[in-house]
């Protein structure tokens, strides 16, 4: 019997060794490095990368062999803005009075898959009704397929600003939504909003700064917050160890959020300077979103594509976020990859990297910010964002040098997430 046993245990061993996955790269971009190496073999045991070797290393007759000898091979990118339970279009303003939420969960699978195919293996979901946490939990249990999230469930605003879920009701539709709705008018309030989200499941908080473009209220960019209401926030959120996003496109409403210690600007239309400045110095991310930002400027020239209050405020906002971007990255502020999807169409997250290097960000800083900058950003740089001896096995391949060639990144050849191989062409 015990002979039996021993005999089980070596099985068991030989097995485990002979489930080693081999990448040949033949140009591998690792995450961190500013420099495109050549000819590599990544090794990856269940889920974790074990070895990365000098040349193509030659795999055991039981392992798997993945031949990407003629791609440029990448982490899994990582998008730090995104809505996955909806998607831009002339309907989704009346969707929320037809459509059941189980109708928009069904919907957000289709984007998540999108997304993931579009080598998006990461994403941090900056608000919605919730649907959100159960689409974060049905993909962590393999139900569907799509990134791993980071959500924030619901955005946390005032009474009428932006994330108000009650703007543009008829009054007796209104209501008086309040911190369990995600609305809060003092920092008390803020405090339960925040507890509030944690109850229910966020990873990560995320609040509305100023005003904002697509809700149907007539402030884009004024502040709309207090600073005590913020400091609330922000203080809420360290205790529960979660992160802070701020939607922001005016500058006071930024600079209160900065003060305040938030995590990181998204938008940051109308940053200034001093603004830049203490990002800086305070370590606050920016995630500038320049996808949306053009798609909404363009789509608000289209008649009855949004509601008359919605247009001024994206014809004047829209096209002034890659500039700022520039200015940033020349200020030195630390950007994190973030698109806004969902403002656009899902899928189509790598224009991003287009409009950055327009903007005189170099290639190479345009995929880290959307690697190990992003992986710093969500305090996961211990097992994502590289690809490192130790770390998730994500790993995305592309035909071209994306340093070279960046519009390469929007056509994803190869997807691994988590070990596990979601498209190879």
């Amino acid at each position: 019997m015990k002979n039996i046993l021993c005999l089980l245990c070596l099985l068991s061993l030989n097995w485990s060794f002979a489930q080693k996955t081999y990448v040949h790269c033949g140009q591998l971009i690792d995450g961190k490095s500013s420099q495109v190496a050549k000819e590599r073999t990544i090794i990856i045991e269940g889920n974790k990368i074990i070895a990365i070797e000098k040349g193509y290393q030659k795999a055991g007759e039981e392992d798997k062999l993945i031949n990407l000898k003629d791609k440029t091979v990448l982490p899994g990118l990582m998008d730090m803005h995104v809505h996955l339970e909806s998607q831009s279009s002339k309907t989704r303003y009346m969707e929320s009075f037809r459509l059941n939420e189980s109708d928009l969960a069904l919907k957000a699978t289709m984007y998540t898959r999108r997304t993931l195919m579009a080598g998006f293996t990461t994403v941090r979901d900056l608000g919605g009704t919730g649907i959100n946490v159960s689409l974060r939990n049905a993909i962590n249990r393999r139900y569907v397929e799509g990134p791993r999230i980071y959500t924030a469930e619901k955005s946390i605003a005032t009474t009428g600003g932006h994330a108000d879920p009650s703007n543009g009701l008829k009054q007796d539709l209104m209501g008086d939504p309040g911190p369990r709705e995600g609305v809060i008018n003092s920092p008390a309030e803020a405090k339960k909003a925040v507890r509030q989200r944690y109850k229910n499941g966020a990873d990560c908080i995320k609040i509305t700064a100023t005003g904002g473009v697509l809700s149907v209220a007539k402030d884009g960019q004024g502040p709309q917050f207090t600073m005590e209401e913020l400091e609330a926030i922000v203080a809420t959120a360290n205790d529960y160890g979660m992160i802070t996003a701020a939607h922001a496109h005016g500058a006071e409403g930024m600079k209160r959020a900065v003060l305040a210690g938030i995590t990181s600007i998204e938008h940051g239309t109308k940053m200034t300077p001093e603004i830049m400045q203490l990002m800086k110095e305070k370590g606050t991310y920016y995630v500038p979103t320049i996808s949306a930002g053009k798609f909404v400027a363009e789509k608000a020239k289209e008649p009855g594509y949004f509601p008359e209050v919605v247009v001024p405020k994206a014809l004047e906002m829209g096209p002034l976020i890659q500039a700022t971007f520039g200015r940033a990255y020349q200020a030195g502020v630390k950007i994190a990859f973030g698109t806004d999807a969902g403002v656009f169409p899902h899928g189509e997250n790598a224009k991003e990297f287009i409009y950055m290097v327009e903007a005189g960000m170099p290639a190479m800083k345009a995929i880290q910010s959307a690697t190990m900058t992003a992986a710093e950003l969500l305090r996961i740089d211990d097992k994502l964002g590289s690809i490192e001896v130790g770390k998730l096995a994500d790993i995305i391949a592309v035909q071209d040098n994306p340093v070279d060639k960046i519009e390469t990144l929007l056509d994803i050849k190869f997807v691994m997430k988590d070990g596990i191989i979601y498209k190879q062409e």
